[in-house]
């Protein structure tokens, strides 16, 4: 079994208002690798009287914007599969790479992931095409059950949950049944015709009402992965907007109706490069639907920004993005940074979720008919190769910014995103992303955080990596700390 590994020197120490103690370091060199330092006895103080540093990072305490609800990736069946044989043939191995994954306590040693996607049939990445439903013909739905997912897929979502009980757990399909399409298979098509939209709306709460009975509650629901894409070679299908609109508000009621009304139900779940989609579906059925998923595909992060200016009453969430094997690790942390865990929240993404949680070192397993990933094939968060694991980029990034909103009470308030901006001559070579956690009880001091990408590499003038010496001003006071190139987190205390 897991057992944390806690900052016993965090733990231990009583908390002092501003200043900075806890630091979490991922570097170019790969020197540190989501280090963490306890500055002990000689904690940065914010004071007055500092000298403004090369950039300056102003955190507005007051400009609170929304709740994260985390980071974290895909449970494909090809991850499961991997993590489940670790588990069988070394145990020690499984349960130290769950609790690195996922445990939530504060001051562990952990990534503390507190999202996790759950594909209800085949993927891509799964070892055939399946639904929760084969039995052609079945509109009764009476044949609906779980059991086409391998068992492993249920025994390692059983020990995440383990670990983490409050994981939030976003289900979806990547088709509808085959019977039910134009394709007749799980590879490409579309639903037959309007008949079977109600059908596919029960499919769905019977997806929900399993997941349930099998201890599993879900945070969310959406109705088609990547609805704009028919793919022959994997399970996938196309959804129009209308569609979605009607099938959503079906599927909200019966949810509303059938003891499931905190399930939150997500609209598009596809990439930036198209916000017609979404909006059409919010504007025709908004009482249906909570949010905007979104994939990374194709166009720009700002998208999510379009459409919440558009709709600024419903969430955003970032559920997918894929790492490509053989890729440059820093490009790809810098990358990931910018665009993902500080931009993804910057364009209002609640959440930050990446692809396969584990891949092997050839980015399989996965569907032996499929073309996607293709090249040199995707990436894992991590790799698992002869039943051991190591973390790849996304797992760094992922990790550095799941660290700054994890709650610092158990079972208290998750991170909120706070306004911050940069200035000063080397601005421009920090990414910064501002946090405050608020606490159970209203006597406890509140949490700050800034996570920071120093990307001040020297870019197309040569290679030339530099620190940066900055200056951090919060409620009237700064502290100063030189910044390394790459990624840091670090936090303090405050009465307000």
């Amino acid at each position: 079994m897991f057992t944390p590994l806690l900052l016993l020197a965090a733990l231990s120490k009583p908390i002092v208002g501003q200043q900075i103690y806890d630091i979490f370091t991922t570097t170019w060199d790969r020197s540190s690798l989501f280090t963490y330092t306890n500055l002990g006895s000689s904690p940065i103080d914010f004071t007055t009287g500092v000298p403004a540093g090369s950039a300056v990072i102003n955190v507005e305490q007051t400009t609170v914007y929304q709740t994260l609800d985390g980071f974290g990736a895909t449970l494909t069946d090809s991850s499961a599969e991997l993590m489940y044989n670790m588990k069988i043939a070394e145990s020690q191995n499984y349960w130290n790479l769950l609790g690195y994954l996922f445990d939530i306590t504060d001051g562990a040693l952990s990534a503390g992931f507190s999202s996790l996607r759950l594909p209800i049939g085949a993927t891509d990445f799964s070892a055939n095409d399946y639904s929760w439903d084969d039995t052609s013909g079945d509109t009764t739905l009476s044949n609906e059950a779980l059991t086409s997912t391998p068992s492993y897929v249920w025994t390692v979502l059983t020990d995440i949950v383990g670990i983490q009980p409050s994981i939030k757990i976003y289900a979806l399909p990547w088709s509808p049944p085959g019977w039910m399409k134009t394709s007749g298979s799980m590879n490409g098509g579309t639903l037959l015709n309007s008949s079977y939209y109600t059908i596919y709306a029960n499919y769905l709460l019977k997806a929900v009402q399993a997941l349930k009975t099998k201890g599993f509650t879900l945070y969310s629901l959406s109705l088609q992965n990547e609805p704009l894409n028919s793919d022959s070679t994997y399970p996938s299908s196309t959804l129009p907007s209308a569609t979605a609109a009607t099938i959503g508000t079906t599927v909200r009621t019966l949810l509303n109706n059938n003891g499931f009304s905190a399930v939150k139900l997500f609209a598009y779940e596809h990439n930036w490069d198209n916000t017609t989609y979404p909006e059409d579906v919010l504007s025709k059925a908004g009482s249906a639907f909570a949010g905007v998923t979104w994939h990374c595909y194709a166009g720009t992060n700002t998208a999510m920004t379009t459409v919440h200016n558009a709709y600024p009453n419903f969430e955003t969430h970032f559920t997918e993005c894929s790492g490509t094997l053989g890729s440059d690790w820093w490009s790809d942390i810098k990358w990931d940074m910018n665009t993902l865990v500080n931009g993804g929240p910057q364009n209002w993404a609640r959440t930050v979720m990446t692809w396969a949680l584990a891949l092997d070192g050839s980015g399989d397993p996965k569907l032996p008919t499929t073309d996607s990933c293709g090249g040199a094939g995707c990436r894992g968060v991590v790799t698992i190769a002869n039943n051991n694991w190591s973390p790849n980029q996304e797992f760094y990034s992922l990790a550095q910014g799941s660290r700054a909103i994890l709650p610092k009470d158990a079972g208290g308030p998750w991170g909120q995103r706070l306004g911050v901006t940069v200035t000063g001559s080397l601005a421009s070579e920090l990414v910064v992303n501002a946090y405050v956690t608020k606490r159970l009880s209203s006597t406890d001091w509140p949490r700050y955080s800034i996570v920071v990408l120093n990307w001040n590499d020297g870019g197309s003038a040569g290679w030339n990596p530099q620190p940066v010496s900055a200056t951090i001003n919060f409620a009237g006071v700064t502290a100063a700390y030189t910044f390394p190139v790459g990624v840091t987190t670090l936090w303090w205390y405050n009465a307000t």
